[in-house]
């Protein structure tokens, strides 16, 4: 609709002769907008200015001059529209694109379009490792251990965003969220477990603990936020009987080493004797060789006299006879006395076994 005075505009159309006779075009009248001082929400006279200069040039440009001013406003609101509806997801980002405030979908690095003003995208970073440090302050880091004792166990916590959509909408105050759920766990876990366990021995079982009771919390509700690492810290006693726990602390060392130097010792006994029942083996084994050894050559060798027994048994049984005596008399204690020239015999009393050793 055409501005004039005869319709109430009260003046010519937006770039021309002001409703209160105030012309635009004349830059003393540059800083009036429909006869009223430049004041909060007018815009200030050096963006009027520069504005004004490119409507006059857009209209220069445009054959039959202001009969298309109106397009300027249509292009530059087209250009905003665009310009807000362009993102650039990076290679550690998802982009979840909200529809009136509603999730949508969920989009891929890259470029991505999402019609302004009626659709928007949140970035989440699902690539980058973030770290929560719990217990730097004293009241945050004490905890009542099993046995009734007061200690301080600060921790590091590590996640990552797994579900951006989940992330963004199951819940609010993400990182604080994260932050009381894992203190939480470890309240319950040192609560479970003495001051000493807590202090020296089971410090990577308490993590471990830690980890799946936050990371099972989380899926419950849905966070969309994975669990990459539980850290503890310096695990320290309440200062009044830090004196105290050193002591036990030392104590358990010791324990450890002698602990250690035991089992070393262990190991160079089983080491030695291992060593021993080989050799054992080893003298064994040729025994049994030799053994078999033996044995197989006396069966020949009585296979061999058999043989020749089938052929002379006379003969054979007065040589197998001669042979024997002579392996029994060869091992005895005895005394020879050749019968003397006149036929003298011994002597009966005679004390011989006292005889031969004086005359060897």
């Amino acid at each position: 609709m055409p501005w004039n005075k005869d319709e109430g505009g009260g003046g010519q159309g937006p770039w021309g002769q002001g409703p209160n006779g105030g012309n635009r075009d004349n830059p003393r009248n540059r800083n009036n907008w429909g006869g009223r001082n430049n004041g909060p929400g007018n815009l200030p006279p050096e963006l009027e200015d520069i504005i004004q200069r490119s409507k006059d040039q857009f209209r220069n440009a445009i054959p039959g001059g202001g009969r298309f001013s109106w397009l300027i406003p249509v292009i530059l609101v087209i250009a905003v529209v665009i310009y807000n509806s362009i993102y650039q997801i990076q290679p550690d980002e998802r982009g979840v694109v909200l529809r009136l405030g509603s999730y949508a979908r969920t989009v891929d690095p890259g470029l991505e379009f999402a019609l302004w003003p009626i659709e928007h995208i949140e970035k989440p970073r699902v690539g980058t490792v973030r770290q929560i440090n719990i217990g730097t302050e004293q009241r945050d880091s004490q905890m009542l251990t099993g046995d009734k004792n007061i200690i301080s166990v600060p921790f590091t916590l590590q996640w990552r965003i797994s579900n951006p959509k989940d992330f963004l909408f199951n819940i609010a105050n993400q990182e604080a969220t994260i932050r009381a759920l894992a203190q939480s766990a470890m309240r319950e876990v040192v609560a479970q477990n003495s001051a000493q366990a807590v202090l020296t021995t089971k410090k990577s079982e308490i993590a471990a603990q830690v980890s799946t009771i936050t990371q099972g919390l989380l899926d419950e509700y849905q966070a969309g936020v994975t669990i990459t690492a539980l850290n503890l810290g310096e695990t320290q006693p309440p200062a009044e009987v830090a004196d105290a726990f050193a002591d036990v602390v030392r104590a358990e060392q010791n324990r450890r080493q002698l602990e250690n130097e035991a089992q070393q010792y262990r190991n160079q006994k089983n080491q030695q004797a291992e060593g021993e029942v080989g050799r054992l083996i080893e003298n064994a084994t040729g025994d049994k060789a030799a053994a078999i050894a033996e044995a197989k050559g006396e069966t020949a060798r009585f296979l061999a006299v058999y043989e020749q027994y089938k052929q002379a048994k006379d003969v054979t049984r007065r040589r197998l006879f001669l042979e024997t005596m002579e392996n029994v008399l060869s091992q005895s204690n005895k005394v020879v006395i050749e019968q003397g020239k006149n036929g003298t015999g011994v002597v009966p009393y005679l004390p011989l076994p006292q005889i031969q050793p004086k005359a060897n």
